[in-house]
């Protein structure tokens, strides 16, 4: 049953965790869904749970995210929400770090959302509306020790959400940073038996996303944290 204002949903960055409980849970509210990775194939199954369709796509290059949607224009329907999902780390001392790890960590988590950003606000303008949601982490508010990278670029991905909701939210379109502020639950890291509930959960997620799209445009959310209620901060 559709519940939600909008109709479709392009999630890029797609795999496992975050991004599969969105697309199941945007699935779920009755929306079509698109999945992007630079491997479709690995995909297959989500979308075939979801009835997602895949795509695959560099979200650093610029070519290559402005045929994603055009793709997805096509074979979806204009998107009326995007989330963009994808990041890359280069972790280390700062003395020892590759320069051009450095260089890809930035370009998929900083530049990439700011490609994607674009392309669906060019879908969003003349309509008026739409919904722009970027995944932060710990490292958007706190940079740690070894993981300058990463920290660089989640920065840099608030400031643009910032920005962003600055200029499209009058313009009709709800950009929204979600702040990660913990450690995620995946069949890799399970929760430890002796902290129940010290791992936020994909689906739980997954359900303030979709919490943030029913949100009435005079009571928009600019910034969301979530953190398990046992984390101390």
């Amino acid at each position: 049953m559709q519940d939600l204002p909008y109709r479709t949903a392009l999630i890029v960055g797609a795999g496992s965790g975050i991004s599969a409980a969105l697309a199941r849970g945007h699935s779920a509210a009755g929306m079509r869904v698109g999945l992007a990775a630079r491997d479709a194939a690995k995909l297959a199954p989500l979308a075939a749970e979801t009835g997602a369709l895949a795509f695959a796509a560099d979200a650093s290059n610029p070519a290559s995210v402005a045929r994603l949607f055009m793709e997805a224009d096509a074979q979806l329907g204009e998107p009326d929400v995007v989330i963009y999902n994808a990041s890359a780390r280069a972790q280390g001392p700062l003395a020892e770090l590759d320069p051009k790890a450095v260089r890809q960590a930035m370009a998929v988590t900083a530049f990439g959302a700011f490609l994607v950003v674009q392309q669906a606000a060019r879908r969003m303008l003349p309509h008026r509306r739409g919904a722009i949601l970027l995944t932060g982490a710990t490292a958007s508010v706190k940079g740690f020790a070894l993981s300058a990278a990463f920290a660089m670029g989640k920065f840099a991905l608030r400031g643009l959400a910032q920005s962003a909701a600055r200029e499209l939210g009058p313009q009709g379109i709800h950009v929204a940073h979600v702040v990660v502020d913990g450690g995620v639950r995946s069949a890799r890291r399970p929760e430890p038996a002796d902290r129940p509930d010290s791992l936020l959960s994909p689906e739980g997620i997954a359900q303030t996303y979709l919490s943030i799209l029913r949100q009435p445009r005079d009571a928009w959310s600019l910034e969301v944290e979530l953190r398990p209620w046992v984390e101390k901060f």
